[in-house]
């Protein structure tokens, strides 16, 4: 089973450079974006063979997020209940056999953490959250988190301290979600990987240089080790600002 999870950082945009082409290349079972950036009706994708789910954000232009998947899933919710993260469209749970499949956009704290009193809240909602799942079946979150966990996970770590996506409060709250019984499970396959990537800033050459932040991410229940086979970043893909992680499992 492969999934692959993207932000596409708009949609629209991202189709005109290669998401589609992409998207049949892989060929995943469960294909999830972030950040879709529409409205219902702005966009019209028809992806044979594929079930669609949308939660879109009230505000134009803004958040989003999809799940593509091959199996129909048993059910599926949007946001966790409360009005705020409904209207930004920013989880879509799936429930299927054998695990449930929560595909996230985390709210970045913004560049002077004006947002992080509520990004920090967002934290203890969603673990709550993926707590009441997790007692009923193991879970795969993926997406777009926000926060490069440690410091090998992006290239300026000193620099960064204290910084949107890397201070204490954010990486203290990813360390509680792994300690829950989750795993990272890029870092489980390559725990000593160095410049393993999957945003890059617009500034000049950044990306060519390599300047990035591991901020994607899929976890998975400890209960689903055993049919872990691998992780990657397609930091080749171009597209968006970001590039698509991959898992597979047995």
């Amino acid at each position: 089973m492969k999934l692959i999870s993207w932000n596409v950082n708009g949609l629209r945009a991202c189709v005109k450079k290669g998401f589609l082409e992409y998207f049949y290349e892989m060929d995943a079972d469960i294909f999830c974006i972030q950040e879709t950036k529409l409205q219902k009706g702005q966009i019209n994708l028809e992806l044979e063979g594929y079930h669609q789910f949308w939660n879109y954000a009230i505000k134009k232009g803004y958040s989003g997020t999809a799940v593509f998947t091959k199996e129909k899933p048993i059910t599926v919710r949007y946001g966790l209940g409360e009005e705020e993260s409904e209207a930004e469209g920013r989880i879509i749970t799936l429930e299927f056999e054998d695990f449930f499949l929560v595909n996230v956009y985390t709210p970045n704290s913004q560049r002077d953490l004006a947002r992080l009193p509520f990004r920090l809240e967002w934290e203890d909602r969603i673990l709550a959250y993926l707590k009441d799942l997790h007692a009923v079946k193991p879970i795969i979150l993926c997406g777009d988190l926000n926060v490069a966990h440690k410091e090998i996970d992006l290239r300026n770590p000193k620099s960064n301290v204290g910084n949107s996506g890397f201070t204490d409060e954010e990486r203290g709250k990813m360390t509680d979600l792994l300690g829950s019984g989750f795993i990272d499970s890029y870092r489980y396959f390559y725990p000593d990987q160095e410049g393993a990537y999957s945003w890059w800033s617009y500034m000049n050459k950044v990306r060519e240089r390599n300047i990035g932040w591991r901020i994607d991410y899929f976890i998975v229940s400890e209960k689903l080790k055993d049919r872990l086979q691998d992780a990657h970043i397609h930091s080749q893909t171009m597209g968006s600002d970001h590039c698509p992680v991959c898992l597979e499992l047995s």
